[in-house]
């Protein structure tokens, strides 16, 4: 089998600008692991898209590469290898439609897409559309509606999000009648959600056609700087018990979004009293890329089995892995 694997980040998609610091830092971090997983067995042949700022940075042995420049249409060079290859792992960010683009053109041209389909891509990017979901299936989740900046500022706090965005991106926390006024002047799509406090968790899991299976729980820290939210690091597999209740969350997600395939990750938010769902990630995450050290699960292995069967996730260690996110 012959795959191709592009990462938006390193892989050209910002090849006619600035390479946006911290998203280039995971997007590295998840190529690299991707990468690594493949590495360790056999009968795959790997095509990788990378800009040529980063082509260096990157271990390219036993790779074919395709390299980047400022000068290239990295589309049409994403279209062209695509007819070239099997299988395509695409990996971006949901914002501005990327990643659902990145699976149409994968789907147009027959080929097998290694992550979810194109149209839960959109549904689940859709912040909005995702809780409207999970709300009609009485699955507990964070109260969203659609922000009006026309609305006079209620007390309290609040996040204000981009409806698409991806991770911390285009989030804002409100607590004042001036910081309303200032989000009411942004450009774009925004939903308006109450600021919970409590363990912000993600769980790493693998879905096909209505079913999951879960990987591991991960705890997540941030920074809450000039009012908005940076991930600083993660601890992989931080908790090994009572993953019965994240099992079972997961499955009903599954039965929601029964389109969901490959790799997915949740993020939550865990009150004394609740387990919320905050967000669901149809792709790649950085918890990904301690699963294997944490586990010694080949996430790239089963998601290829998943191709045929079910995975056969035998875990050969159990441990936390701490990731440092932020620098």
């Amino acid at each position: 089998m012959k795959v191709l694997i592009f990462e938006y980040i390193t892989g050209g998609g910002f090849n006619k600008q600035a390479l946006p610091d911290a998203l280039l830092r995971e997007g590295r971090l998840m190529l690299e692991t991707l990468l690594d997983n493949f590495s360790k067995f056999g009968g795959v042949e790997l095509l990788v898209m990378l800009d040529s700022r980063v082509a260096n940075l990157i271990n390219t042995t036993d790779l074919n590469t395709s390299i980047i420049t400022p000068e290239n249409d990295s589309e049409q060079e994403f279209l062209r290898l695509t007819k070239t290859c099997d299988a395509v792992w695409p990996i971006a960010p949901e914002f501005d439609g990327l990643l659902q683009a990145l699976c149409q053109h994968v789907e147009a041209q027959d080929k097998l897409l290694l992550t979810t389909p194109a149209n839960t891509v959109a549904l689940t990017g859709n912040k909005f559309d995702t809780f409207q979901q999970l709300s009609q299936q009485t699955i507990a989740t964070v109260p969203t509606r659609l922000f009006n900046k026309h609305e006079p500022y209620c007390a309290g706090e609040w996040m204000v999000k981009a409806i698409d965005g991806a991770g911390c991106s285009d989030s804002y926390l409100i607590n004042d009648e001036q910081d309303w006024a200032i989000m009411s002047e942004r450009a774009g799509r925004f939903i308006i959600q109450p600021h919970l406090q409590g363990q912000k968790t993600s769980l790493s899991c693998l879905f096909k056609q209505g079913r999951a299976w879960l990987l591991c729980v991960n705890l997540q820290y941030f920074d809450i700087i000039d009012k908005r939210y940076q991930l600083t690091g993660i601890t992989v597999n931080h908790n090994n018990s009572g993953l019965g209740l994240y099992q079972n969350l997961i499955a009903e997600i599954a039965c929601v979004f029964p389109e969901l395939w490959g790799y997915v990750g949740i993020d939550l938010i865990e009150t004394s009293g609740q387990i919320l769902v905050l967000e669901i990630n149809p792709r790649l995450t950085t918890s990904f890329t301690g699963i294997y050290p944490a586990l010694g699960i080949n996430v790239a292995e089963q998601v290829l089995q998943l191709l045929g069967n079910k995975p056969t996730l035998t875990a050969v260690c159990n441990q936390p892995v701490y990731l440092k996110v932020a620098q």
